[in-house]
């Protein structure tokens, strides 16, 4: 049973989205209102440091717990990586989000301001994501010690990322939280069709209109745009969470089983009633109770490195 302020989030995103979106109109011109709507249910920013930053031409933001020296990364990296269809979304729609992460894993988080569909294809977003990733590498900052996490389409490009790390044979990240994630562009998956009418927030129409706007001339189950097509041997953990009502939920449960087959170690949660990315709405309990459970992992494999070397030592 969903709490009351849960459901008064569906009925407020049923509102908001309730008009169709028209396939003619260029993202750029309704990025302002989808900024301000996020910002307004993501709530205040409490108890965190932000500091804007350019990594190699790429604009982000460090976040920090107060009081915590950042610049010595003992707590671990995240790596954060924003949704928003691949056409949507700043730093500006998920700082609150990811400053909760944050203060609850003790650690400093990196969140990249990656480039948008149409004016930027793929595979600009994912090129971006790993030049962010290496970037942390070429810091001396140990691969054990970061970790990576995204929402919706955040989520999938995270995914995409490990699959091109991993194939490109740089050293992996710890672990991978994905919130919502969007990993079917195809969208192939029974629930896109069953969930249509039970997803408050994202419509059929709307994911397909955003992918076209991503893919381009690309192929929607090429595995770096559609990772749920991608092979999954030598992946680091994963961690999902996923809301019962989204039409995106077979992205995430036929992940889950691909990724187990392949042997990777994964955790997954459907949380029943909820829509995509509810972890965003910081007034509604379930969120707050899921963000604490996604640091707890992310703080989990980012220290796991450090807490193994004192256990070994002489």
């Amino acid at each position: 049973m969903t709490t009351i302020r849960a459901r008064i989030l569906d009925r407020m995103l049923r509102v908001l989205t309730a008009r169709p979106i028209d396939p003619k109109v260029d993202p750029r011109a309704f990025r302002k209102k989808f900024d301000q709507l996020a910002i307004r249910l993501s709530g205040k920013i409490k108890g965190v440091d932000v500091e804007k930053c350019n990594i190699d031409g790429i604009p982000g933001e460090w976040l920090w717990p107060k009081g915590v020296d950042h610049t010595r990364g003992t707590q671990g990296t995240l790596l954060y990586l924003h949704g928003g269809g691949y056409i949507l979304g700043s730093p500006d729609t998920h700082r609150a989000m990811v400053a909760s992460l944050v203060r609850n894993a003790n650690t400093r988080a990196l969140l990249i301001d990656y480039r948008l569909a149409p004016e930027h294809p793929f595979p600009a977003g994912l090129e971006d994501a790993a030049m962010a990733y290496r970037w942390l590498l070429d810091q001396g900052i140990a691969p054990d010690t970061i970790a990576v996490a995204g929402d919706s389409a955040g989520g999938g490009l995270t995914m995409a990322l490990l699959l091109s790390l991993r194939d490109a044979g740089i050293p992996l990240p710890s672990g991978a939280a994905l919130l919502s994630p969007w990993t079917d562009l195809a969208m192939s998956g029974w629930s896109h069709i069953t969930h249509r009418k039970r997803d408050p927030m994202i419509s059929l129409d709307g994911a397909l209109i955003a992918a076209r706007h991503y893919l381009g001339a690309t192929n929607p189950t090429d595995p770096l745009a559609s990772p749920l097509y991608g092979q999954f041997n030598g992946l680091p953990p994963l961690f999902i969470h996923v809301g019962g009502n989204e039409i995106l939920l077979d992205d995430s449960l036929r992940l889950a089983d691909r990724a187990r087959a392949a042997g990777v170690s994964v955790e997954i949660k459907v949380w029943n009633g909820l829509p995509h990315v509810f972890q965003a709405a910081s007034f509604v309990p379930e969120a707050r109770k899921a963000l604490k459970e996604i640091a707890a992992f992310l703080k989990t494999q980012m220290t796991a490195k450090s807490i193994s070397e004192q256990t070994n030592a002489p």
